[in-house]
């Protein structure tokens, strides 16, 4: 799975899917995507074959960017759940730290109260998760591609053989 331009850990990928199963087990929903803030779908479980992937991921990116400026204009420095209601399918969408949205879509055999606790309880762990992730990306961003001792012999052996 690719996050940015870094491929996420597979212990990570596992333990994502992990929490998001057990979201749509525990709070009886039947689809769970995790979005990117640029509205790019991250993964998903449960069934996503009646939705237009791109768009949903696109149109809840944008929805909650719009959220941040409602919440702004009242003076909150921004909400983060949002929830719709229809008459067959609800939608609960919560920020999992600051560049993730997990988004639930559930009907009548589930209700908002079980969703929200649940997906409390999932975005405490997907925070965490993704704090493992973007540290280890860190890392690896500060760690050199080639030790000093290599690049040494290198500079060495072209001195040798350009003069």
């Amino acid at each position: 799975m690719i996050f940015g331009s870094t491929s996420i850990f597979e212990e990570e990928f596992w333990s994502i899917h992990e929490s998001l199963g057990r979201l749509i087990k525990n709070a009886n929903t039947d689809t769970v995507l995790l979005i990117d803030k640029a509205g790019q779908l991250i993964t998903s479980a449960g069934n996503t074959s009646n939705l237009d992937l791109s768009s949903f991921c696109s149109l809840s990116a944008a929805d909650f960017a719009a959220t941040d400026q409602l919440a702004s204009l009242i003076g909150e420095r921004e909400f983060t759940t949002l929830f719709h209601q229809g008459e067959q399918e609800n939608i609960y969408i919560s920020l999992v730290g600051e560049r993730v949205i997990l988004a639930v879509l559930f009907s009548s055999r589930s209700n908002l109260g079980l969703v929200r606790i649940r997906v409390k309880q999932t975005a405490d762990e997907l925070s965490k998760i993704f704090s493992r992730i973007f540290m280890k990306i860190e890392e690896q961003s500060k760690a050199p591609y080639l030790d000093e001792s290599f690049t040494k012999e290198a500079e060495d052996e072209l001195d040798r053989l350009l003069g």
